[in-house]
């Protein structure tokens, strides 16, 4: 789907499944607003790009297993837990 993100992404996982993320820039890693903690499966994500590590330092509440869910794309290993921080 347009506007969730990389394919694959957790973001595309959660609005496929009905579950609402906030990405306001159409999950271009322009703002921080799909960040989410991501509790269990941190392993199976790619490293986060310089980029999403720069946007995630706008991100309030922010925790090591910070991630912006429309670049986070996990490996399908195992299973994922995050969290939408409030």
């Amino acid at each position: 789907p347009s506007g969730t993100g990389r394919k694959g992404s957790l973001l595309a996982i959660a609005l496929a499944n009905g579950v609402e993320i906030d990405h306001a820039c159409g999950g271009v890693r322009a703002c921080s607003t799909c960040h989410v903690l991501v509790r269990e499966g941190l392993e199976t994500l790619p490293e986060a790009s310089e980029d999403e590590e720069d946007m995630l330092d706008n991100a309030p509440a922010l925790e090591a297993c910070s991630r912006l869910a429309c670049q986070a794309v996990p490996d399908g290993t195992r299973d994922v837990v995050a969290e939408v921080p409030s």
